[in-house]
């Protein structure tokens, strides 16, 4: 299946935009790294909704309000209609790398973690708080708190709202059951972490994004492959495939880019075109 896409209008925003949602009433929102949220009509009209005082690294839309998160830490919740803010709760200490919306809007999950060398290998040391938060999304009440080995880059809702996975900066991909709070599957992909052994030794990359199939049969992960040189960013554009729910096999890897359809570079998005039929993905060149 061949898809064709033409840019249909293009928006300014006065810094780099790190998430984008759209809300019910068709405006965009943007978070962006001058600590601002904005709405983006269909004119292309730009208004500043609310702020934080860092960098704001996810925006989401429920039940009413806009979800922010940032490199503080904290998730604020900010009412569409009135601009004025709900919320505020400190969900890590670290930033918050990530944040999605289940798909019933119930929860909002949010995942964190500093990448400190834990050994002579350079392998990442342990968590010193739970990487992965589930909050209720009406109340900002703590639900679930797991653990995983930070950095943990990325996270996805089930599209049944059972389940939440999330990736990390050394590929290892945790699931979890919503219901009974406990691990689903655990796997690991080498292809997305690369190491470093020109201008610096250090572990680069790592999973940027996920989403669960439309039949929540599968999981996608992206990100950008392998590279030696961290500074350079060369890495191929990669995506993969995973089977992951059937505990009495292990995840599988189904599919993956192929070369001669990707170029380099860091994707940082991954999303499902609303018929299923396909995803797109976007990030940025060094």
């Amino acid at each position: 299946m061949k898809v064709e896409i033409k840019k249909k209008e293009e928006i300014k925003l006065p810094a780099h935009c790190l998430s984008i949602a759209r809300g019910s009433d068709e405006n965009l929102y943007a978070s962006c790294v001058d600590g601002r949220v904005y709405s983006l009509d269909k004119k292309g009209h730009r208004n500043e909704i609310t702020r934080h005082d860092n960098f704001v690294s996810g925006v989401n839309i429920s039940n009413g309000s806009i979800v922010s998160a940032d490199y503080d830490g904290i998730i604020k919740w900010t009412s569409i209609d009135s601009g004025k803010e709900q919320r505020k709760i400190m969900a890590h200490k670290f930033w918050s790398w990530q944040t999605k919306i289940s798909r019933d809007n119930k929860m909002i999950g949010s995942v964190t973690g500093q990448y400190l060398v834990g050994g002579y290998k350079y392998e990442p040391s342990q968590e010193t708080e739970p990487s992965v938060k589930v909050y209720d999304a009406y109340s900002g009440e703590l639900i679930h708190k797991f653990s995983h080995v930070p950095p943990v880059q990325s996270l996805a809702f089930s599209n049944d709202s059972r389940y939440l996975a999330a990736g990390n900066l050394m590929g290892e991909v945790r699931v979890w059951d919503l219901n009974s709070g406990k691990i689903h599957t655990t796997w690991n992909t080498p292809s997305f972490t690369g190491w470093g052994i020109i201008k610096g030794h250090y572990y680069t990359g790592g999973v940027f994004s996920m989403e669960f199939s439309p039949d929540d049969s599968s999981i996608y992960l992206a990100g950008m492959g392998s590279t030696r040189d961290p500074a350079a960013g060369n890495g191929k554009q990669l995506w993969e495939e995973f089977s992951w729910r059937d505990q009495a096999m292990p995840p599988k890897k189904k599919r993956s880019a192929l070369d001669d359809e990707i170029g380099q570079g860091l994707m940082e998005s991954l999303s499902f075109h609303p018929s299923g039929a396909f995803f797109v993905m976007a990030g940025r060149m060094f």
